[in-house]
């Protein structure tokens, strides 16, 4: 069974779903690569979740914002990231 995020990733996908992690609503979206980036809790579920109260980015009318655009794996190529990021938007505005 798939376990979307806030900001639509499957958190099925990611090797630390079911170790240090079981999604961002049950950790309150203190995400194990946040102190990496000196930060204690996602940028988008503080925005989406703490801020404007959304369920998920999807509910949002700026989905993708910038912070949305801007939060990104490091790993990525800029091509893969936006890729990422289109498909996300489409999983979230289906829910």
């Amino acid at each position: 069974m798939k376990v979307i995020s806030i900001c639509g990733v499957d958190c099925t996908t990611c090797g630390e779903y079911g170790k240090t992690c079981n999604g961002c609503d049950a950790i309150k979206g203190k995400v194990f690569w946040a102190p990496y980036m000196e930060l204690d809790c996602c940028p988008i579920y503080r925005c989406c979740k703490d801020e404007k109260k959304f369920e998920h980015c999807g509910k949002c009318s700026q989905l993708p914002c910038q912070l949305y655009i801007d939060t990104r794996d490091p790993s990525y190529s800029e091509e893969k990231h936006l890729e990422g990021v289109k498909e996300r938007v489409k999983i979230l505005k289906a829910l």
